[in-house]
């Protein structure tokens, strides 16, 4: 077919070499010669069907990447030409012109449920530039068509299957987990207050002697610390001696002034079988621990409630940690805690989170949890630094996706899903704790979604242009 129609040209071309021997021999005109050619030319060229259906467009002579909705000349003065639907694109349900339609069109009278009208045409290189009427870029490719319908899940995104290998999308299962990490937090020890006695006498008495402890040094329970003299439990206690009280009665009378005025029940019974009082009375200490403070000397005079010593049990201890606020959520009383102290690097205490204060601290944004340990060789020591690893997180099975599933923006979370085919839904969530590798989805999602693991800020981009670009009404398009 191209032989025969080559042919044609060549012999079209002698004929009007040929006529223009001719003409030139007989004084034929230039005009008369173009009229020749271009019958000539039109000849040589294979017919072409007439295109069918209405006038969608009009496109430059020449070929050019030009175009318009409306009749329109070149500056030369040459009429556009127009373009009907049989020649462009076909309007059935796959939007997509294949040889078959373009060459052979179907007729005007088609079913109305498959034709779909061209809303726009967005740039083919994902740029945000539309245009109402079929145009080329700078590249020469087609603007690609947007169809009526296909704007009502814009934000959905269709990759074709070839390309899923090519950008690297992946995908994981979302899962029912329980999620768990670790916060590493400074912190100080403190003495356990509640192991910490003041020693103080009842009653107005003198100090008649000393033990040889001071502060620092440690002390068992049962151990002399000073011994004293008071007027008022001398004079109760001749008054039990001289048999006004007895210890049968229930503690009543005498006996009981003397306990309620602090002395020993050791004192006491030795009172009552030597029906004696002692001119001074020992006082020992109540627990084991360490002096913190001695503020008693021989000879001076106590008042009642006069501190005179300090001791603490430090058989356990508590470490006081600074936790960030935005870690609040995730810490809870009793899960385990593993503290290191610096001068004992080669050593781990393990303890719980006893108690996490009710209060913020305003100038660092953080609260204080209390965490207690074992301390049965005294080795820990008040106010030494520690850092504090505390196991966080929630226990029970919660929905859980892998951390490089969520994409965070600041004003909202987004979880890519799976919804085969190469296509992807954006679905806005609700997070919770954030694990070492899991995040918790409090809303959005369900177990078993398919979620995009990566590749999915490349989903997000592409998404948020296709709704950008379903929000313009047709005014909006640019021309």
């Amino acid at each position: 077919m191209k032989t025969a129609t080559w042919l044609v040209a060549v012999t079209s071309l002698a004929v009007v070499g040929g006529g223009a021997y001719l003409a030139g021999a007989q004084g034929v005109g230039q005009q008369q010669l173009h009229m020749l050619f271009d019958m000539a030319v039109a000849e040589a060229q294979p017919s072409k069907p007439e295109g069918s259906g209405p006038v969608i467009y009009y496109r430059h002579p020449d070929g050019l990447p030009e175009y318009s909705a409306k009749p329109k000349k070149t500056p030369d003065g040459r009429e556009f030409v127009s373009v009907r639907e049989s020649e462009d694109v076909s309007f059935t349900a796959s939007g997509i012109k294949t040889a078959e339609t373009a060459d052979h069109p179907k007729p005007a009278s088609g079913s109305a449920a498959t034709e779909r009208k061209v809303l726009y045409y967005r740039n083919p290189m994902g740029l945000p530039d539309t245009s109402k009427v079929p145009k080329k870029d700078s590249m020469g490719m087609d603007y690609i068509p947007v169809f009526e319908g296909d704007q009502a899940d814009a934000s959905t995104v269709k990759v074709p299957l070839g390309k899923l290998q090519r950008t690297g999308v992946r995908t994981a299962t979302a899962e029912m987990a329980s999620i768990s990490r670790k916060i590493r937090v400074p912190g100080t020890v403190a003495l356990d207050e509640r192991l910490i006695s003041v020693i103080s006498t009842r009653t107005d008495a003198f100090i008649d002697d000393v033990a040889n402890v001071t502060t620092g040094d440690r002390i068992g329970k049962g151990e002399s610390l000073f011994s004293f003299y008071s007027k008022e439990i001398a004079t109760a206690g001749a008054e039990f001696a001289a048999g006004k009280g007895d210890l049968r009665s229930n503690d009543a009378g005498s006996a009981l002034r003397l306990k309620n005025l602090g002395v020993p029940d050791e004192v006491i019974r030795s009172i009552a079988e030597k029906r004696q009082v002692p001119t001074s009375i020992e006082y020992v200490s109540p627990r084991s621990g360490v002096v913190l403070e001695r503020m008693a000397t021989t000879g001076m005079m106590a008042k009642p409630g006069d501190p005179l010593f300090r001791i603490a049990d430090t058989s356990h201890v508590w470490v006081i940690a600074d936790v960030p606020e935005f870690d609040l959520a995730s810490v809870q009383k009793g899960v385990p805690v593993a503290v290191t102290v610096r001068s004992l690097l080669s050593r781990t205490f393990e303890g719980t989170v006893d108690l996490i204060y009710p209060e913020i601290q305003q100038e660092t944004r953080t609260t204080k949890v209390r965490i207690e340990l074992p301390n049965p060789d005294g080795i820990l020591m008040a106010n030494m630094y520690a850092d504090v690893e505390i196991e966080a997180g929630v226990q029970k099975p919660v929905v859980a996706v892998p951390n490089s599933a969520v994409i965070d923006t600041g004003d909202r979370q987004v979880v890519f899903i799976d919804r085969g085919d190469g296509k992807f839904e954006p679905k806005n969530v609700s997070l919770g704790m954030r694990g070492k590798e899991q995040t918790e989805i409090t809303k959005g999602i369900a177990p078993g979604d398919q979620v995009v693991v990566a590749a999915n800020f490349l989903l997000d981009a592409e998404s948020n242009l296709n709704s950008a670009l379903s929000g313009m009404v047709t005014d909006e398009v640019k021309p």
